[in-house]
């Protein structure tokens, strides 16, 4: 099954982008309705993806609502080389080509890949990504360094959601699934004043068990969900030539955290279950101005406010489970505050031939504080409080130049100053700062209309820190930063008719100075104190290709694959004296792929199926356990008529076990030998989802 279904995605994406040129043809002869091209806004300026020199995947509205169900982390598989590290309720930490954190970085939260809602930056804490009226998410792979800087070292995911649209709109959905899950939500929508404005407001909860039992305290929900979200939008034509985008949102995840079991099942035997939440309340304000004849002003303002809270049983069981080797009952809180402020002024020139050019400065404030709680048979025995902020400052700017009629020449630089400071209650204290620099250069050749190639050289980068914990050495606090060259080509085609669109790329990152993720546990007997650093490697490598085809043969039928191959390895990386020069990084899956098909019967029903893979791949750098290659299959079957629709799901319909997350350590008395314990991923659930509309 592996090697076919596998097999099957190579072949299908290698054949179809060999054959491009030829397809394209046939499309374009076909009698159909032109379909309209698709756009990347999360660039610095729009630009349709066929002309954009990068490797991107966009996901639409449609594809959104059929493969998904409830959050961001239903649909990672249709992304090449995404990928995300478990351990948490909610996907928060993302690795793009086999770069990104693999936890929490309490101290120093400068994340690998950004991640944006509605322009809101919720890098490394993107759980409020819900796929509740969500209109597209777009992935950019590699380093964003003249775009986004610091935070977008492997990449960028940015979600948007529905924007208000010009005319009334009223909906009502709900959804009804096994282990416990029931969801409802309601859209309100309409035109305000004299039709110069829109706004649309969402209010939905979803809750579920959370696919674990605690056979000790007999009760199915302590890994489970109560999520919460209210949001509204409001677009607004101050003027003729200005017009205003306000976004406001509340986010309350108070989801519960009982993951771990000691014979890796999804039964556990906590006595304290833990909880993993964030409450977040975000406000963003885009202002467009047109007023100017050569260029046109943007500025892009966003708060966020979270407060999240962490804790876990540390011992996994309880009084009666450990017998004659208790008491052993360990318990570990993080209570932590999250503050960011940025401002974005950027203006476009509006020359669509020639020479076009963007300017924009930045700027960011992060503010942090962490209480953190360790108990011990029920006594307090380690806290640590902290405060951390830091300060982003930074100027870019573009040139994109026409080198004849198919040749464009592009370039970007951008140069970034980060100040931070950080206090403990154990008197340490650190005042880093890095001058940081990245940028890129690019050609892309129109080949044909719809076709171009590109070949493109990025620099990224990403600051140093600290790595914070009560049991992590005061040598081992501090790292620096860390710099990425990306030398990428790619072929990318569609269709005048929009029925054929395809994109391969190649890719080769070279990584100096690498950020290395691994854990260090100081004492057998106490499993709190097996913490997460960050260390410096010499540098590592990353190199591979993806590759993405979208194809309708006939209007009521579309098909999709995808396929990431990523070789990842560390260069001449020594940790706790054991050499690791040449093997995987963690989480990097060496391939993983997707096959979709997607078919509207005539009468309104409709069917969906997809096949996603991935390979195995290391947990961490600190030990050689890996997960298993794994495929899962997802369904849905529905019915859309001009009001209603309905649809029947099933993910993971046969029920493969996989493993999102891994550790290997002691944690069982009286000898604490090794072991490896695995997050498991979410079982087979199947559900139903209704949806009214007046509009």
């Amino acid at each position: 099954m592996k090697l076919t279904i596998c097999s099957f995605a190579i072949l299908a994406c290698a054949s179809v982008s060999t054959f491009t040129m030829g397809a394209a043809r046939a499309a374009e002869r076909a009698d159909v309705d032109a379909l309209q091209e698709v756009v990347i806004s999360s660039t610095l300026r729009r630009v349709p993806i066929t002309q954009l020199p990068a490797s991107a995947t966009l996901v639409d509205a449609q594809t959104l609502a059929a493969a998904g169900v409830s959050h961001f982390g239903d649909v990672l598989g249709l992304v090449p080389n995404l990928n995300v590290a478990g351990g948490t309720s909610r996907p928060r930490y993302f690795q793009l080509r086999g770069i990104g954190e693999l936890e929490q970085y309490e101290g120093a939260p400068n994340p690998s890949v950004g991640f944006l809602i509605d322009d809101i930056d919720f890098s490394g804490v993107g759980m409020p990504a819900t796929l509740y009226d969500a209109a597209r998410v777009e992935v950019l792979r590699g380093p964003q360094g003249t775009a986004y800087g610091a935070n977008a070292l492997a990449g960028l995911i940015s979600l948007s959601t529905q924007a208000p649209k010009d005319h009334f709109e009223l909906r009502a959905d709900a959804d009804l699934g096994d282990y416990g899950v029931r969801a409802g939500g309601l859209v309100v929508n309409d035109v305000v004043g004299n039709g110069d404005g829109a706004y649309r407001v969402v209010a939905h909860h979803y809750e579920g068990d959370g696919f674990r039992r605690n056979a000790f305290l007999g009760r199915n929900d302590t890994n489970g969900f109560d999520e919460n979200l209210l949001r509204g939008k409001l677009h607004w034509r101050l003027a003729p030539d200005l017009e205003a985008d306000v976004t406001a949102m509340f986010v309350d995840l108070n989801n519960g955290y009982d993951a771990w079991s000691i014979d890796n099942t999804r039964v556990t035997q906590s006595d304290r279950p833990g909880k993993d939440a964030q409450r977040s309340r975000a406000l963003s304000l885009r202002l467009q101005y047109e007023g100017i004849e050569a260029f046109s002003l943007r500025s892009i303002s966003a708060y966020a406010n979270s407060d999240i809270r962490t804790s876990f049983d540390g011992d996994w069981g309880n009084d009666a489970f450990w017998g004659v080797n208790g008491p052993y009952d360990f318990y570990e809180r993080n209570n932590r505050t999250r503050r960011t402020l940025s401002q974005e002024l950027r203006a476009v020139s509006k020359s669509q031939q020639g020479l076009r050019w963007v300017a924009g400065v930045y700027a960011l404030r992060l503010t942090e504080g962490n209480d953190l709680l360790d108990l011990y048979n029920g006594d307090v025995y380690r806290t640590l409080t902290s405060d951390y902020a830091a300060t982003n400052l930074a100027a870019y700017g573009q040139l994109d130049v026409d080198l004849g009629s198919r040749l464009t020449l592009s370039a970007g630089l951008r140069g970034e100053r980060r100040t931070a400071r950080y206090r403990d209650s154990n008197d340490l204290g650190f005042d880093p700062a890095d001058t940081m620099f990245g940028g890129h250069v690019s050609l892309s050749w129109k080949l044909a209309e719809g076709q171009a190639l590109y070949t493109t050289l990025t620099r990224g980068y990403k600051a140093g820190g600290f790595n914070l914990g009560t049991a992590i050495p005061a040598d081992l606090r501090r790292f620096d930063p860390e710099f990425l060259w990306n030398l990428e080509a790619g072929y990318k085609t569609r269709s005048p008719d929009g029925r054929f669109d395809s994109q391969t790329s190649v890719f080769y990152m070279r990584r100096l100075n690498q950020q290395v993720s691994s854990s260090y546990q100081s004492d057998p007997n106490d499993p709190l104190t097996f913490v997460f650093l960050t260390d410096n490697a010499a540098r590592g490598e990353n190199f591979g290709v993806e590759s993405q085809v979208g194809w309708r043969p006939v209007e009521a039928l579309r098909l999709g694959a995808t396929l990431g191959l990523l070789r990842a390895r560390f260069v001449d990386y020594q940790l706790a004296g054991v050499s690791l020069d040449g093997r995987d990084q963690a989480h990097a899956p060496r391939y993983q792929f997707s096959l979709s098909a997607d078919y509207r019967f005539a009468g309104g029903f409709y069917a969906r199926a997809d096949v996603t893979g991935m390979d195995a791949f290391y947990f961490s750098a600190s030990h050689d356990q890996r997960s298993s290659a794994y495929q899962l299959v997802n369904l849905r079957l529905g019915y859309e008529a001009d009001r209603w629709a309905a649809s029947l799901w099933a993910r993971n319909v046969f029920d493969q076990r996989y493993a999102t997350r891994g550790f290997y350590f002691g944690n069982e008395p009286p000898d604490f030998a090794p072991k490896r314990y695995l997050d498991n991923g979410d079982p087979r659930q199947v559900g139903l989802s209704v949806s009214y509309t007046l509009q």
